[in-house]
Order: structure tokens, then sequence, then C-alpha cells
């Protein structure tokens, strides 16, 4: 493993520099992240708890909310506390970790969504079928094959990311550690670096991303009721338009970067919930009975 050491912290320049932009970026979300942490744990505590939702489709909604809640934790809290510090710095294990974190959440909400997509798309288009192929025990299987390969996709990640030697600047133009921004302050030639980085997170956008389609487009031309399925499809697709730009492209960066990322690390999570559960009758009825016996 190629490594040096003489960085050993990196400085985070946020969203903006400008002092009262920065108190809005602390307020406004730091709102939007206790809004997706309660909307995120409402599902999942709900889903565990209620005996009505025991269908495939919301044992894979209790996933994706918990890899939503994970995903928003891993950058989020750090971009509230930068808005309000005049010390933005890193240490080089902490950007690592995130590194590792941000790939591991963000590839188990798009293998997720995917089984999600799959579990409908049986369900509309093969309904005499569905309890044979989407079984409990299918549904085990799968979840965890989902883990084994958003392991295995953030491993491959952070291991060619420790190769990369930093020895000269250390400001990262973002609210995190990414690996464009890391790319372009490493002192190396990254071109077959970020051609295996690319091969590894953009083929998994852009396959997802086709199955994705294909897979809705199916869905809506067997269904009269568009409109559930359309909204689902939109957070897809700023889910997932963010991620193919930063992730197939060249070693390059872009001021527009950090505000493209805020779409996949902090939007997404926060629309899933309450595309999922505002839209979702049987969810909303199951909520209103967990909390009214609680209270």
């Amino acid at each position: 493993m190629v490594m040096n050491n003489s960085v050993t912290e990196f400085i985070l320049f946020g969203l903006t520099q400008d002092a009262e932009k920065q108190k809005m970026i602390f307020g406004i979300f730091l709102f939007l992240y206790l809004l997706t942490l309660l909307g995120n744990f409402l599902i999942v505590v709900t889903i565990k708890t209620s005996h009505t939702l025991g269908s495939p489709m919301y044992f894979f909604l209790f996933y994706l909310s918990f890899a939503d809640a994970c995903f928003s934790t891993t950058t989020t809290p750090r971009l509230i506390v930068d808005a309000l510090s005049q010390k933005k710095t890193i240490s080089y294990h902490e950007c690592m970790t995130q590194v590792f974190a941000v790939h591991f959440f963000g590839c188990m909400e798009v293998f997720v969504l995917i089984l999600m997509a799959f579990d409908r798309y049986v369900a509309i288009c093969k309904p005499l079928q569905y309890t044979t192929i989407i079984s409990r025990r299918v549904c085990g299987v799968l979840v965890i094959l989902a883990w084994v390969g958003s392991c295995v996709h953030s491993s491959v990640q952070i291991m060619l990311t420790l190769k990369l030697p930093f020895c000269g600047p250390n400001v990262i133009d973002h609210y995190l550690c990414d690996l464009q921004p890391l790319l372009k302050l490493a002192c190396m030639d990254t071109y077959v670096i970020n051609l295996l980085l690319v091969s590894n997170s953009g083929a998994i956008c852009m396959v997802s991303f086709m199955l994705l389609l294909i897979s809705y487009v199916v869905i809506l031309y067997s269904l009269r009721n568009h409109s559930a399925c359309t909204s689902h499809f939109i957070v897809v697709v700023i889910f997932f338009g963010p991620c193919i730009f930063m992730y197939t492209r060249p070693p390059t960066t872009f001021p527009v970067d950090k505000l493209v990322a805020v779409f996949y690390t902090i939007g997404t999570p926060f629309l899933n919930p309450l595309i999922y559960t505002l839209r979702n009758a049987e969810v909303k009825n199951a909520m209103k009975k967990l909390w009214c016996s609680k209270l």
C-alpha cells in the first residue's frame, strides 16, 4: 500500500465561506436532518412492530429507511457542525472512514431500491406467482446479498483511496470527503486509480439506474394509476442523476459538485420517507394505530 503520512488532516471548505450563508445552512440542514431521522425512524419502528405490514414490500422498505438514516448521518452532522465552526478540519482516518461509510450505505440504498422495484414488478406483472417468487426466505437472502455487495463495493473504493499519497495541499472544496476531491489532491498520476474507481461506482450507478428505468417503464405500462409509481421514479432520478454525474467522469472537480452531492446525500434520504408513507394509506394507518396505542 502506497501512502504518504505528511498530510494528517484535511480542511473542508463546506458549501460556502460566507458567514451569513453558513448560519442559514446550519438552520436549514439541521431541520432537514432531524426530519430525515424522524421520518425514517417512524417507518422502521412502525414496520417492525406492526402486524399488518408483513409483506415483502415493507420488509425492503424497512431496510431502505435504515440505510437512509445511516447514509444521511455519514455526511449531514459534519456539514451542520462545520457551518458554525472556525476550524473545519477532518483527520485523515476520519476522512477515509467517511469515504467507506458514504459508499457502503449509498450502495445499500441502491440495491434495496432495485429489490423494491423487483418486488413491485413481480406483484404487478406476475401476481399468481408472487408468493412463490418473493417468499420470506428469498427476501432474507436478497437483503444479505445487498449487504455483502455494499461491503465489497465500499471495500474496493477505500482500498483504492488508501493507495493515494497526499503530500501537498490538504484543502477539500467540499463538505465531505469524496473520491474526486481526494484524487485532485493526490501527488501522483491518478488516471488508473480513477479508471478503477469509475468502473466500480460508475458501473453500479449506470447499471442500477438502467435496471430501475426498465422495471418502472414495465410497471407504468401495466398500471392504470401512474401517480404512485411516478413519485417513486422521481426520487430515483434525483438520487441517480447526481451519482452518475459525479462517478462516471475523468478526475476533475467542478464548483457545482458539492451542490449536486446535496441531492443524493441529503435530499433523497429526506424525500424517501415522504414518498413511501404519505402516498401509502397502509403505512399511514399502521402508524396511526401504533402511535395512538402508545399515547
